[in-house]
C-alpha cells in the first residue's frame, strides 16, 4: 500500500493539484452503524445524510443487517430496514442517496442475492447517464477490479487503493475510503501533528486528481475531527453521531 500511496502522492505534487475549500452540508454525511439506532433508515434519511451504510450478511438465503456475526442472528433484513423504506420514501421525496453495502462474507453469493433484492428498486438506481437518485456502492469484501465487469453497471464499488485498476475498472469506482488510523493516531485532542496533516492532504489531493471523492473511516468522530477533515477537503464525513455532526455543519 505504501508504494501505491507514494505514487499517487507524487502524482498530485507533479501536476500541482490543489482545490478550493469545498462547502460541506448534510449531504456530506455518511451514516455509519445507523441500523443500531431506532428508526435506522429514517434517522439518517430525515437528517439529509448523503450516504447510508449497511453491514450485510447472507443468512438462510436472505440478506440481514448487523455489525458482527452474533448480531446477524437477529435476522434484521436489508429489505425491511432499508430497501422497503427507500422504495416508499422515494415516491414522494426522492433525492440523491448513496446506499453503501458492506459485504460481510463471500462476495459472490451476497452480491447474487443483492441483485435479486434490488430488482424492485431498479427504476430508482443511477446507472450510466440516467438521473436516477439512488446509487449502490459495494464495500467490505468486494470483488477484485478484474471482476467488476461481471456485475451490472448500476453496481459501483468503494476502493481502498490496495489494487491496481485499468481505466475501465476505475470508472466503476464510486469513491475511495481509507482507514484514518493508517495515517494518523490523532483522536481530535490538541493539534493534528503537521507531518500527519501533510500526509493526509497529499492523499486527499491525489484522490481528487484521480476524479474521485474520499472518505476516512475510523477518523475522530467529534467536532475537532470533523472540522479538520473539512479543512483538508475530505468530501465525505463518516459518523455514528448524525445529529451532532449536522449541528456542527451549521
Amino acid at each position: 500500500m505504501l508504494k501505491f500511496f507514494l505514487s499517487i502522492a507524487l502524482f498530485a505534487v507533479f501536476i500541482g493539484h490543489s482545490s478550493a475549500q469545498k462547502k460541506h452540508t448534510a449531504s456530506s454525511i455518511h451514516s455509519h452503524n445507523d441500523y443500531s439506532r431506532p428508526e435506522a433508515f429514517y434517522h439518517a434519511f430525515n437528517a439529509g445524510a448523503g450516504a447510508i451504510e449497511a453491514d450485510v450478511y447472507l443468512r438462510n438465503g436472505r440478506l440481514v443487517v448487523a455489525h458482527d456475526t452474533d448480531a446477524a442472528k437477529q435476522l434484521l433484513s436489508l429489505d425491511k430496514m432499508y430497501l422497503q423504506p427507500i422504495l416508499k420514501e422515494f415516491k414522494t421525496r426522492p433525492r440523491p442517496l448513496n446506499l453503501v453495502i458492506d459485504l460481510k462474507g463471500a462476495y459472490t453469493p451476497i452480491l447474487s442475492e443483492l441483485l435479486e433484492e434490488l430488482k424492485p428498486l431498479k427504476h430508482l438506481i443511477h446507472s450510466g447517464n440516467n438521473n436516477n437518485p439512488l446509487s449502490i456502492i459495494i464495500t467490505g469484501n468486494r470483488p477484485p477490479p478484474a471482476e467488476y465487469r461481471k456485475y451490472p453497471p448500476y453496481i459501483t464499488f468503494d476502493d481502498d487503493l490496495q489494487l491496481p485498476h485499468t481505466p475501465g475498472q476505475w470508472k466503476r469506482v464510486a469513491q475511495v475510503s481509507l482507514n484514518f488510523e493508517n495515517y494518523s493516531k490523532w483522536r481530535g485532542d490538541g493539534i493534528l501533528p503537521p507531518i500527519d496533516e501533510k500526509v493526509l492532504k497529499s492523499i486527499i489531493n491525489a484522490v481528487h486528481a484521480s476524479g474521485k471523492k474520499i472518505r476516512f473511516w475510523a477518523a475522530p468522530d467529534n467536532v475537532a475531527g470533523w472540522q479538520k477533515l473539512m479543512e483538508l477537503n475530505a468530501d465525505i464525513l463518516s459518523t455514528d453521531k448524525i445529529d451532532e455532526l449536522k449541528e456542527a455543519l451549521k
